[in-house]
């Protein structure tokens, strides 16, 4: 199915579904995708180049937000948040934990309500840097669509060894202060049943949730054409379900159908 890509560094603001009036901040090349994931649900669509593409600069970066920044504010224009996301991971970029620090700046610049949040598929926790710039902003997503090895391979599609028990591991270490963010789905992709809402799945999870602790957990579902062309959202009333078994936890749970 078709699918899109960011075709500019800072783009929007758009009305977020899950964050209000936010300012796009894409890191990755505006041209393709460029991923460490394939996921099949990913409305950027596949991941095609592995090389290591040509990133915009930090200066670059940090010059098209001031832009933006200063333009919607001499116009009293409305920003809730500043969001890292974009065609691919965000935290790839060498230089990730310096335009953090940008941003921060400038926002407390020029809007010092908003919030910086960035939207992460938690694969580079390994890296320290990465980390401390993580834990500077105001949200950080970090994603987890399953805790069964073979189901996350299948949705997520890593373009490295990795297991769920390896990103619990690196969310653990990064402590509390998180948003786990989940993506539920079902569908055939290749052959193969794909539904992390089943009852081995859900209960798998949760017990990843519940050790993790996160400050809260959002959950959701598909929302726009998908590169896999047979994949299904799931009803709200089944979302609102699976966060009610969060809540119970203790753990304060967003649903987004």
């Amino acid at each position: 199915m078709p699918t899109f890509l960011f075709h500019d560094v800072i783009f929007g603001p758009v009305i977020s579904r899950r964050l209000g009036v936010s300012l796009g901040v894409n890191l990755l090349p505006t041209s393709s995708k460029f991923c460490n994931f394939n996921c099949i649900y990913c409305e950027c669509g596949w991941t095609l180049n592995r090389k290591s593409p040509q990133f915009p600069t930090r200066e670059l970066v940090n010059q098209l937000l001031i832009e933006r920044l200063q333009e919607r504010h001499a116009k009293h224009e409305k920003l809730d948040v500043i969001t890292f996301a974009g065609n691919g991971e965000p935290t790839i970029h060498p230089h990730f934990p310096e335009i953090i620090d940008d941003t921060i700046l400038a926002r407390n610049q020029y809007f010092p309500e908003a919030r910086v949040v960035v939207l992460s598929n938690a694969t580079m926790l390994h890296n320290a840097k990465v980390v401390q710039a993580l834990q500077k902003v105001d949200q950080a997503a970090l994603k987890l669509d399953s805790a069964i090895d073979a189901t996350l391979r299948l949705i997520d599609a890593p373009q490295m060894p990795l297991t769920a028990a390896q990103i619990e591991e690196r969310m653990r270490a990064f402590g509390h202060n998180f948003t786990l963010q989940t993506l539920f789905l079902t569908g055939i992709y290749n052959g193969t049943v794909v539904d992390n809402t089943t009852p081995q799945e859900v209960e798998a999870w949760l017990a990843v949730v519940d050790r993790l602790r996160p400050r809260d957990v959002m959950i959701y579902t598909i929302d726009r054409e998908t590169p896999a062309t047979d994949l299904h959202k799931v009803p709200l009333e089944k979302l609102q379900e699976i966060a009610a078994r969060v809540e119970a936890l203790g753990v304060q749970t967003q649903v987004r159908g």
